[in-house]
C-alpha cells in the first residue's frame, strides 16, 4: 500500500502551515501512517499543493521569467521534479488531503489550496481520497466571505484526525522525518495547546475543535529535538490560543535552550492579555524576552476595542486590559535585540463585520490606537481582516448582517489605520539606517526582491534588483512603505 500526504496548507486561528511554515498535520499524519499501518517513514510521500499544480495545471512547464515578471507563488513550494510527482502520484493508493483556512490572510510566497481547487486537480487520480484537516469545519481563502464547505460525493472519506495527545507523542516523533522531503527551509510550528480557555468569541472555531488541555512540556520537548537533529533551527511555539496559559512556559524555554542551543529563530505566537497583566504572567514575559529570538510578536486577539462589539460577540478581552498588556511587554521587550528587530512586542488582531459594529466601532479602534502611540508604545503589527463565517460558530447564528451593512467602509477604515498608525508606527519601531539580520530572499515583483526574516510575523522588506532567491542578506533600512520597509544589503 502506497500512501501519499498532499499539503494544501493551513491556517488558523491557533496554528499556521503556510510555507515558509511546516504545520503540525501532515507531520503527525505521516506518524501515525507509519506506526499504525507498519509502513517505512521513507515510503510515505509528502508532496505539496504545488507540486500538484505543476504537474496537473501547468504539465510540468513552468514559464522563464523576465525582469517584468512576479514570483509564480502557485509552484514555488515544490518538493519534486514533475517526472518523480508523476510517479509518486500514479502509484499511490490512498491520497491524504491536508487542506483549511480559518483565518485568512496575505502569503507572500505561498497559496493554500481550495475545496475546489483541489477537487479539479484530483478528479482523474486513480486513488482512495481522504480530506483532512480544517476544512473538515470549512474553509476560505477571503475574509467577509462564508466558508467553502465539503462537498462529501468528490473524495472517498472525510477524516478529522484529533489525536490525544497520549497517542500523538509517537506520531510526532516519527512524522518529524517528512522534514527530509522538502528542500527548503521552513519554521517548525510546534503545538503546546489545544481549545481556548476562555473560548467564548463569536467568530472562532477553537472551542469547536477542541477543549483546553495543554501538551506536556517533556513531550514538546522531545518534538523540537527530534527536528533539530534532522537539522530544523526555526521553531513557533505557536499551536495554541494562548501560550502563556501552557504547561510551564519558563520552564520550557529554559529546556529547549538548554538541549537546543543552535536554534536560531525561537518565537510564540498567540497571546490573551489578560494572561500576561498577572504576576505570573509578567514573569513569562521577562522569560520571553530573556529565552527567545528577537522579532517576536504576541499576537493579540483584541479583535474590536468597541465594548458593545466587545459584549455581543463575547470576546475575550477588554480595552482596558488590552492596553495594560501592552505596556508590560513593551517594558520588558521593547529594546532591540540581535537581528536589529525589538526583542519581544505585542501584535493586534482587529476583525470588522462582528456582530452589532457600527461606525463607532471604527472610532473606538482608531481611538484605542492612537493612545497606544500617544503613549510612545510599540506595536509590531497589526493585523485587519474580515470576519469569515464559519459553520457551528456563534457569528452563523447571528448571520453577517452588521458584515454586508458595514463592508463598503472595509477599506477606508483599514486604510486609516495603516496611514495614521502602521506608518508612524515603523519608523519608530526602526529607525532608518537599522540593519537588519539574516534576511531571506524570497520572491520577485518585477524589479523588487521582497524578504523576511524567519519568525512570527516577519516584516517585509523590500529592495532594489533581483537577488538570489532563497539565500540570506544583511539589510539597512532606508525608507518606509504602509507595512513594509525599503532596504539596501550591506
Amino acid at each position: 500500500m502506497t500512501y501519499t500526504i498532499l499539503d494544501c496548507y493551513t491556517d488558523e486561528a491557533s496554528g499556521l502551515g503556510v510555507p515558509p511554515y511546516l504545520g503540525t498535520y501532515p507531520r503527525y499524519l505521516a506518524g501515525m501512517l507509519a506506526i499504525e499501518k507498519q509502513e517505512s517513514i521513507e515510503n510515505i510521500n509528502y508532496l505539496t499543493i504545488d507540486d500538484l499544480r505543476l504537474n496537473t495545471f501547468y504539465k510540468g512547464k513552468i514559464k522563464p521569467t523576465t525582469i517584468k515578471d512576479k514570483t509564480n507563488i502557485k509552484i514555488y513550494n515544490l518538493t519534486r521534479t514533475y517526472k518523480e510527482t508523476t510517479k509518486i502520484l500514479n502509484n499511490t493508493d490512498t491520497l491524504f488531503i491536508n487542506l483549511g483556512v480559518h483565518v485568512p490572510g496575505k502569503y507572500l510566497s505561498a497559496l493554500p489550496g481550495t475545496i475546489k481547487e483541489v477537487t479539479n486537480l484530483t478528479k482523474d487520480l486513480n486513488c482512495k481520497k481522504i480530506l483532512t484537516g480544517p476544512a473538515t469545519l470549512g474553509t476560505q481563502l477571503e475574509g467577509g466571505k462564508k466558508a467553502e464547505i465539503i462537498n462529501t460525493k468528490d473524495f472517498n472519506k472525510i477524516e478529522n484526525y484529533n489525536f490525544s495527545f497520549q497517542k500523538l507523542q509517537d506520531f510526532s516523533v516519527k512524522g518529524a522525518q517528512i522534514l527530509k522531503q522538502i528542500p527548503d527551509k521552513r519554521v517548525i510550528e510546534i503545538e503546546t495547546g489545544r481549545g481556548c480557555k476562555y473560548g467564548r468569541c463569536s467568530f472562532c472555531t477553537e472551542s469547536l475543535k477542541n477543549k483546553f488541555c495543554n501538551r506536556p512540556n517533556k513531550d514538546i520537548l522531545e518534538e523540537i529535538k527530534t527536528f533539530y537533529r534532522l537539522g530544523a533551527r526555526y521553531f513557533r511555539l505557536g499551536k495554541q490560543a494562548d501560550f502563556y496559559a501552557s504547561e510551564d512556559p519558563i520552564k520550557l524555554l529554559q529546556q529547549i535552550r538548554k538541549t537546543c542551543p543552535g536554534i536560531e529563530i525561537l518565537h510564540i505566537d498567540n497571546v490573551n492579555p489578560t494572561s500576561v497583566i498577572t504576576k505570573k504572567g509578567k514573569e513569562i514575559t521577562k522569560a520571553i524576552a530573556k529565552y527567545c529570538t528577537s522579532g517576536n510578536v504576541a499576537a493579540f486577539g483584541i479583535e474590536s476595542f468597541d465594548p458593545e462589539v466587545i459584549k455581543v460577540n463575547t470576546l475575550n478581552t477588554t480595552p482596558k486590559i488590552a492596553m495594560k498588556a501592552i505596556e508590560i511587554i513593551n517594558k520588558y521587550g521593547k529594546e532591540p535585540g540581535e537581528t536589529g528587530m525589538p526583542k519581544f512586542l505585542p501584535g493586534i488582531n482587529i476583525i470588522l463585520g462582528l456582530h452589532g459594529e457600527t461606525k463607532q466601532t471604527h472610532k473606538c479602534n482608531i481611538e484605542a490606537l492612537k493612545e497606544i502611540m500617544d503613549k510612545d508604545l510599540l506595536i509590531r503589527r497589526i493585523n485587519v481582516r474580515q470576519v469569515t463565517v464559519m459553520p457551528g460558530t456563534k457569528m452563523e447564528e447571528y448571520g453577517n448582517k452588521s458584515l454586508r451593512k458595514n463592508k463598503k467602509y472595509y477599506w477606508k477604515w483599514r486604510n486609516e489605520i495603516r496611514q495614521n498608525i502602521d506608518y508612524p508606527m515603523l519608523e519608530k519601531i526602526l529607525p532608518k539606517h537599522t540593519i537588519l539580520k539574516n534576511c531571506y530572499a524570497e520572491i520577485y515583483d518585477g524589479n523588487t526582491t521582497f524578504c523576511r526574516q524567519f519568525g512570527t510575523y516577519p516584516l517585509i522588506i523590500g529592495v532594489k534588483g533581483r537577488l538570489d532567491l532563497k539565500e540570506f542578506y544583511n539589510l539597512r533600512v532606508e525608507d518606509y512603505m504602509l507595512r513594509s520597509v525599503i532596504g539596501e544589503v550591506v
